[in-house]
């Protein structure tokens, strides 16, 4: 039931920032819940192989590639989903950026519920 309710406020938090950032566009709540899977999964799977490849250039930057790689992830969920568009790795990178800060924050207030 949590991993549900923080499916759907990511999805909620991908409907403002897209609202919000003009370079991102979503087109409707279900593709905003369907990006928000995709993102899930993506994260889970994709994002671990990423980090292990690119770790020197990470090491070197200080972790400060790891924006970069939050920046792929939703690049390749545009690629994945059609309803959900992000106009280049500048609008990913700000967009990755304030949907942690949004999560962060949603999240916070459903684990004080408990």
């Amino acid at each position: 039931m949590n991993t549900l309710l923080k499916l759907l406020l990511t999805a909620i938090a991908v409907v403002v920032l897209a609202k919000i950032l003009p370079g991102v566009a979503v087109e409707g709540y279900v593709s905003a819940i369907i990006v928000a899977i995709v993102i899930a999964l993506l994260r889970f799977i994709v994002k671990p192989i990423l980090v292990v490849l690119t770790l020197p250039i990470t090491i070197i930057t200080l972790g400060l590639f790891l924006l970069i790689i939050n920046a792929i992830i939703i690049l390749m969920a545009d690629w994945f989903v059609s309803g959900f568009a992000v106009s280049n790795i500048w609008w990913a990178l700000l967009f990755s950026l304030l949907l942690s800060f949004l999560q962060s924050v949603l999240f916070s207030f459903l684990d004080k519920k408990k």
